[in-house]
This record gives structure tokens, sequence and C-alpha cells, in this order.
């Protein structure tokens, strides 16, 4: 097959859009990334997850691009080894923790080595285990010595309407100072004003010479809007907001139908199926 809009890269997202809600990588989804890798296109993948929490995507998908997880946070290469990481200004993450916990979310904190927490029982907290592979440690309180090395500060509420209204205040409040997205309903991320996906689009782009116009993204939630708006074509999941999808050139199936693998084959490989 050959490439859509001459595509040799796509970027996507992982929860949501990878992977099933259970978490689990189709045998499909890997079939579609080995007909990628045959076209000559490139897959590299980024989530608001640390890094060491996708090492279970990189041998099933081959994949031989840069990782980019906490959003761009921190981009790795398959090895795991770090390629560049951007923490959050110490004053900036203190900010950040403040308007969580005033809005009533809960606060996680993520550096490039530790993921730390104040109550291993806390909402999602267990869920986020298994999702990532490895736990969490709990402290008393967040230190100024945690704040220094945060690369990305989570809100957590069940309450998804006060989520998405403590975006806004921390949009507001730290303009310039950070970027703040939901990766999920339930999760509010917080990380460097260049930890974004969009930005991931122009790194990717530098790192392998690859123009943003032959990038394709896909993507389910906000946080993957900005990458949408930096590619040459984006296709939202079918699980997506219509917020989200009205965001995309495209529109795929959604994650528990195949949603990854047959945007692959309909809209990134040659397939005459035109854009949703």
């Amino acid at each position: 097959m050959t490439a859509r809009h001459d595509i040799r890269l796509l970027l996507a997202d992982v929860d949501g859009t990878l992977v099933t809600n259970d978490k689990v990588l189709t045998e499909a989804a890997k079939a579609a990334a080995r007909e990628l890798d045959e076209a000559g296109i490139a897959l590299a993948i980024t989530s608001g997850r640390p890094p060491r929490g996708m090492s279970m995507l990189i041998e099933p998908l081959a994949l031989r691009t840069a990782i980019a997880g906490f959003n761009g946070g921190a981009l790795v290469n398959p090895d795991l080894s770090v390629i560049e990481s951007h923490t959050l200004d110490p004053a900036a993450a203190v900010q950040t923790v403040k308007l969580i916990l005033d809005q009533g979310l809960d606060a996680w904190i993520y550096t490039e080595s530790q993921w730390l927490i104040r109550n291993s029982r806390a909402p999602h907290v267990a869920r986020e285990a298994w999702t990532v592979k490895f736990d969490a440690t709990v402290v008393a309180s967040f230190t100024d010595a945690h704040l220094a090395h945060a690369v990305k500060i989570v809100g957590v509420a069940d309450d998804f309407d006060l989520v998405a209204a403590c975006e806004t205040a921390v949009r507001k409040v730290l303009a310039g100072k950070a970027s703040a997205a939901r990766s999920q309903p339930y999760y509010l991320d917080v990380t460097h004003p260049k930890a974004n996906k969009g930005t991931v689009v122009e790194t990717l782009s530098k790192l392998l010479n690859i123009s943003p116009a032959r990038i394709a993204t896909i993507g389910d939630m906000p946080n993957d809007v900005l990458m949408f708006r930096k590619s040459g074509f984006s296709i939202a999941m079918g699980n997506a907001s219509d917020e989200v999808k009205a965001q995309a050139n495209a529109v795929t199936d959604s994650n528990e139908n195949e949603g990854f693998a047959n945007a692959v084959r309909k809209l990134v490989l040659q397939s005459g199926v035109a854009p949703v």
C-alpha cells in the first residue's frame, strides 16, 4: 500500500486510541503497525503516561522512533534513554498544586523517575498503577524538592465538570507558565509550556526530518487537539467528544471497535476511502 497525503509519520495517542478501554493492544492494531512499516511510514506514540508506562508497547509495535511521555514532557528512545525532558518551573509547580487542591481535586506529581501520591487508596490510583505497570510512592506531603523536579502534575476527580473547570482556572492563572489539558475526563495534566502534543509534532518533525505537513495524528481527547493543529492530517477516534471530532480532518471507529487499525487502513494508507 502507499500513503495517503504522502504521509511519512503517524503519531498516535495511547489510551482511548491505540489500546482498548481494558488497555489491550489488539492483534489488528499490531498488524496495522506492521502495514505502516511495510509502506515506509514511521509510527510514534505520545501519551500523558510516563515513558516507562509505555514500555510494554515498544516490542509489539516494533517502535523505532522517539516516544513522547508526559504529553511531551519527556522524549525517550525505544531503550528509554532520555532525549530531552522539561520540568515545570518550581514556582509554577507550587501554584499548580495549590490550584488543584483548592478546586477540590486530588493531586499527583510525576518526576522523571517517580510517581508521587498522598493516598494509595485515592480514586484511580490502583487503576493507574495497573495501567503503567509500576507503583506510586506515597508521601505525607509534596515538598519543595518534589516540586522542583515535577515533569507533570495531575489533578484527579470523578466530577468531570470540576476537572474541566480546573483546567480553565489553571490555564488562566498560569498562562505562559504551564500547559494544562485533560488526558482523560477525570485527569487534568499540567506540564511545562513546551510539553504538549503540538510541540511533540514539531519535535518529531525536526528529529526525523519530516515536514509537519507529512505527519498524521490520531487521538481522542482535548489534549490531542494541539497535535491535530500542528499536523498535516488529523484523525479523531469514534469515542472522542464532538468537540474533539470537530477539530480533526477525519473520524474513525472507536477504540473498542478497532478504530486505530481501521484508520491506518482506510485513512492513512491509500484505500480510496474518503475522510469522514
